[in-house]
């Protein structure tokens, strides 16, 4: 039977249930690959009524998801009750969305599903709960490591069709970023950006644009020195490694369609330099994509929307973005993470 691809629950108070059932209904019109939801089945038929779009919902384990799929919304049980109403989020909602997650990773482990695609998660209840990674990204590296006995170290990558962006930092405070950078993490977040372009993106040569930290990517030193002490080396050494890198470059000039044309990915130094430019381009249907680990994760890059949660007006651009690109990714079954 051929593998389909695992949806996790999200945050049950938030939209991740209306948007499943929503792209269940429009799997024939929109010709999508075969998923299935893990998560609490009375929950998701409640949710259902509510939003006044009642579906076929069958117990279902992974191998079977593909024959269920064209009769029913396939959901493997996460194995606990989920009680949340929409918008409000209760002591049932982080560990049913841990869960879940926990499954969707042994599961394409263990080859019973064809990818992970993580619906959103409410950072802050799964913290009240005391859940201890900043997020999905290093929740999943930790369940891989513990799997597999190997230490993993995960990129993140917000893709469109338009622009594809890796932060080197991600959830720091803006002043903390200048020492977290070193020319090593650098150097190892190109690695893998270039490693997995090639092997899952399927990108023979790509080419990597690293943006400086700078305005001006620093003027040569003379805006601040960690371009040309931190940055400039690292690309360097990329180079080295036989990877087309250029960089530093000003981040201000990356961006407009021109700029976009010579490269593959842009590395930034930061957060909203990288969130910045492909939310203004692709607000609706950019991909949060997970790099550097042996199986294909994507998410919505959008977050919970808990004032629109049970109202079936979410929209499902972006989870219907992330599952074609996991089925697409998917289908190199590559394996191996970058050195």
């Amino acid at each position: 039977m051929p593998q389909s691809i695992a949806l996790t629950f999200g945050e049950p108070a938030g939209i991740g249930p209306d948007l499943t059932i929503a792209l269940w209904r429009q799997r024939v019109a929109l010709d999508l690959p075969s998923f299935y939801v893990i998560a609490d089945r009375k929950f998701l038929a409640r949710r259902a009524k509510l939003t006044g779009a009642p579906i076929p919902l069958e117990a279902s384990e992974p191998r079977e998801a593909a024959a269920i799929f064209p009769f029913a919304l396939p959901v493997v049980d996460v194995g606990m009750t989920a009680t949340a109403a929409p918008g409000l989020p209760d002591a049932t909602s982080a560990p049913a969305a841990i869960a879940s997650i926990r499954l969707g990773v042994r599961h394409v482990l263990g080859g019973e599903a064809a990818a992970v695609v993580t619906n959103p998660i409410a950072k802050n209840v799964l913290y009240r709960s005391g859940f201890t990674e900043p997020g999905h990204t290093e929740y999943l590296a930790r369940l891989t490591a513990e799997a597999t006995g190997r230490p993993m170290r995960p990129v993140m990558m917000l893709w469109s069709p338009q622009l594809a962006v890796v932060p080197v930092t991600i959830h720091l405070p803006l002043a903390q970023v200048p020492e977290a950078l070193d020319t090593d993490l650098i150097v190892e977040t190109g690695q893998i950006t270039a490693h997995d372009l090639t092997n899952r993106f399927r990108i023979a040569n790509p080419r990597i644009a690293i943006a400086g930290l700078n305005p001006h990517a620093g003027e040569d030193g003379a805006i601040g020195a960690e371009d040309y002490a931190t940055v400039r080396p690292a690309v360097d050494k990329l180079k080295r490694l036989g990877i087309a890198a250029r960089g530093p470059l000003p981040a201000d000039t990356m961006f407009h369609p021109a700029a976009r044309a010579t490269y593959d990915a842009a590395l930034c130094m930061y957060h909203d330099q990288a969130l910045i430019p492909i939310k203004t381009l692709a607000f609706d249907h950019a991909v949060n994509v997970t790099l550097g680990l042996p199986f294909v994760r994507t998410s919505p890059d959008h977050g919970t929307a808990f004032d629109i949660a049970g109202t079936d007006r979410a929209d499902p651009s972006s989870l219907i973005a992330a599952l074609r690109l996991a089925a697409r990714l998917a289908m190199r079954k590559e394996i191996a993470v970058a050195p």
